[in-house]
């Protein structure tokens, strides 16, 4: 059975255009994961992706994995609220292009309708800019959190494409 889904792809040029999400609590804390982590990268996809369909990584080895998190164009964020894990982000910078892509961008479902989404999107903008890029750019679909589109606008971002794929 196919499934019909709307995904669209949303830019931001520059930092000034960030509409800054709510900073949480002092209990919270994000930071770069290093030294970097196969298993919590993995964990983390699939236990986020399992609600939105997040399929395309289930069959990567654990070589795979490795070699991903391993590259130099890649890193990984993971937000926390004391020491509990909240969600994360990866960033993939792709030099040639001048741009930076927000691979997957994510918070478990306990702490979802917190308002962590806007906060962690904003840092992950933030964070990208830090590459001397001339653009961040990220792709959403139907199956992603009901906010996630919204969020996305909210924070500055412009649709630039939309497709309708059958999975």
């Amino acid at each position: 059975m196919t499934q019909e889904v709307k995904r669209n792809y949303l830019e931001i040029n520059s930092l000034e255009d960030l509409n800054q999400g709510s900073s949480p609590s002092d209990d919270y804390s994000l930071n770069l994961l290093d030294p970097i982590n196969f298993q919590l990268n993995k964990f983390l996809y699939k236990t986020i992706g399992s609600k939105h369909k997040w399929v395309d990584r289930l069959i990567w080895t654990e070589e795979q994995w490795i070699e991903y998190v391993s590259s130099k164009n890649v890193k990984t964020f993971i937000l926390k609220y004391k020491d509990d894990l909240v969600g994360f982000f990866e960033l993939i910078h792709h030099q040639e292009k001048k741009e930076v892509e927000i691979a997957y961008l994510g918070i478990l479902e306990e702490f979802q309708n917190r308002q962590l989404g806007s906060y962690l999107l904003s840092e992950a903008i933030r964070e990208s800019f830090k590459f001397k890029i001339n653009r961040t750019w990220v792709h959403t679909c139907s199956l992603d959190h009901k906010n996630a589109l919204k969020n996305y606008i909210t924070r500055g971002m412009k649709i630039f494409k939309t497709e309708i794929i059958n999975i």
